[in-house]
């Protein structure tokens, strides 16, 4: 066999380096898992890619997923690897699965359950149960090989429950002395390998059976003190999702002293609540203050609404309150279909509906005026005339059938859409304010969490469509920008800076596009959990190759079935030669 300059040559495409410049004409080199070179008729390779009248991009770096568990249970992170995700952080959100002794392993199943909906069963049977301390995890996780690089952070909820046990469940104060051992277990986690550390305080994160989580109330003293133990590493970002609600500017001073106390960097999500709608602004000037004086602080922020999807298939539907749905709701879909096209049961269930008055009218399951037909297109920025509301209206029938027909199409594979942050204006322009802003990154996704309720890991797909391509109703956002911002930007927030730029010396992760022609499909509803548990996932059309390390793991929307991803221990380095210049 021939020596060969490089091992794969991606040939003749329009090559986006990820630093936000415009794309260029060039043919990109790999050997060996790195970018070997960039440039015009690059030397003979073993194998070429034909990326010509096709744009490459580096490779997406997802930081906001919760792979937790499909991570010990399996090896293609979907659906993030069939978007041009070729990194993920897990653990986000404080919610996880070590440290954990035996005796608490349902208490966070059930917690995980409740916050990312992921079925009790699926967790039950999946998770392998392999470890104790967070080093045991990362080591376990270091022995499986995945389609994408894998990273994790510590998570609050169950540090606080290993250390605090029944204490730290019920939301107790921690002592001096937890908070001490918190530290000592966070500096340890993050020797070992993890990103970093993570907590939650929002009530929208509850245990299967209601419980807020345990960290919910933590005091700053808890949180400083954490904090601090990774600064005594001199290492490990900081994650936190919180209500901002009713004192957002309370809670952000808090953020703010945590890191002016420890140095290490934090991210924050942030969203446009129909509670506060415009909240997010002031939120975005007290984060630019707190950056402008030298504190390393991001806002973690998505580029469409933030959605619940509603069906047949799914944990929710707008008549899941209903007692006459009831009666079916534990059936096989087909019998639920055969049920709901029988005109006796259909008038019972929507006359029933008509008249409820219990707890949940008029709640988002029937906010008929925020609940939107989900086509085969899908569409993330819907217009007010496309709701089951005004559908009702202009065909004369009650909103409650205009839903259950849309959910009974495809075979009652229908969905419904409720858009409910990120949309209290009818549109995304608080979205592109936030996306497009100097302190902010691309987040959010929740791949691999939600998997009845929510498919949002397809964020790296919709930013590119929608936001560079498709948006037909405000400014849009130059391509080279969007590509910048998921790769270099999110891959450098997280201090992963050997991966997210085409140049020599970086990973080989990298994305071959025909942009074009990049599409999303609905989603779809998979029984491919342990148990058989189900979930929902996405397909995106347009991903031409995905590389990992110089390994194709995704060709024309297919996985290869390659498995180059590894667990990666820690902040990466720039290359050398690029860290020198």
């Amino acid at each position: 066999m021939a020596d060969h300059a490089y091992d794969l040559v991606l040939r003749g495409g329009t090559v986006f380096d990820g630093t936000g410049s415009p794309g260029v004409l060039a043919d990109v080199g790999i050997k060996d898992g790195l970018i070997a070179a960039i440039g015009p008729r690059l030397a003979a390779a073993g194998d070429e890619i034909d990326a010509r009248g096709r744009i490459v991009t580096p490779g997406f770096v997802d930081i906001h997923t919760h792979y937790d568990g499909q991570a010990t249970w399996g090896s293609q992170m979907s659906p993030s690897s069939g978007h041009g995700v070729t990194t993920v952080v897990m653990g986000n959100c404080g919610v996880g699965f070590a440290p954990c002794r035996p005796q608490d392993h349902d208490r966070l199943i059930r917690l995980m359950e409740g916050v990312e909906d992921i079925p009790f069963p699926v967790l039950t049977e999946g998770l392998p149960w392999a470890w104790e301390s967070f080093p045991d995890y990362l080591d376990f996780l270091a022995g499986r090989s995945f389609d994408v690089d894998v990273a994790a952070q510590l998570p609050h909820a169950a540090l606080r429950v290993y250390v605090m046990g029944e204490r730290g469940a019920n939301r107790e104060p921690a002592t001096p002395a937890d908070i001490a051992d918190m530290a000592a277990i966070a500096r340890q986690a993050v020797e070992a390998g993890a990103l970093g550390f993570s907590t939650s305080r929002t009530l929208n994160h509850r245990t299967s059976d209601g419980q807020p989580t345990p960290t919910l109330t933590a005091g700053e003293d808890e949180l400083t003190g954490i904090a601090l133990g990774l600064a005594a590493a001199g290492k490990g970002v900081l994650q936190l999702v919180s209500d901002f609600f009713p004192d957002g500017a309370a809670e952000l001073a808090m953020v703010r002293r945590i890191v002016e106390r420890s140095g290490r960097p934090l991210s924050f999500s942030l969203v446009q609540s129909p509670k506060s709608p415009g909240g997010w602004k002031a939120m975005l000037a007290g984060l630019s203050a707190a950056v402008d004086a030298g504190l390393p602080m991001k806002a973690q922020v998505c580029g469409r609404p933030v959605g619940v999807l509603f069906g047949l298939e799914l944990t929710l539907n707008p008549f899941s309150q209903n007692p006459v749905f009831a009666e079916i709701k534990d059936k096989a879909l087909r019998d639920k279909v055969a049920a709901l096209s029988a005109p006796d049961f259909r008038a019972r269930l929507l006359a029933h509906d008509l008249d409820a008055t219990g707890p949940f009218a008029g709640s988002a399951l029937r906010a008929w005026d925020n609940l939107f037909p989900m086509g085969a297109d899908p569409d993330y920025e819907p217009t007010a005339d496309a709701t089951v509301a005004a559908i009702a209206a202009a065909t004369g029938r009650p909103p409650g059938e205009v839903a259950l027909d849309a959910m009974l199409e495809n075979d009652g594979r229908g969905m419904l859409y409720h858009p409910f942050l990120n949309y209290a204006d009818g549109s995304l322009d608080p979205s592109f304010r936030m996306l497009t802003h100097r302190d902010t990154v691309p987040g959010l996704s929740d791949g691999g969490a939600h998997v009845g309720m929510i498919c949002d890991g397809s964020f790296p797909t919709s930013n590119l469509t929608h936001w560079t391509r498709d948006r037909a109703r405000g400014p849009r956002i130059p391509l080279e920008t969007m590509i910048a911002r998921q790769t270099r930007d999110t891959a450098a927030a997280v201090g992963l800076l050997d991966r997210g730029l085409i140049a020599p010396g970086y990973r080989a992760d990298l994305n071959v596009i025909d942009y074009e022609g990049l599409r999303l499909e609905a989603p779809r509803v998979a029984y491919d959990l342990p148990a058989g548990g189900r979930r929902l996932t996405q397909k995106a059309h347009g991903y031409v190759a995905t590389l990992v390390a110089g390994v194709v793991t995704q060709r024309d929307g297919e996985p290869t079935g390659a498995l180059p991803g590894r667990l990666v221990r820690g902040a990466r380095s720039a290359p050398l030669a690029l860290a020198a210049a």
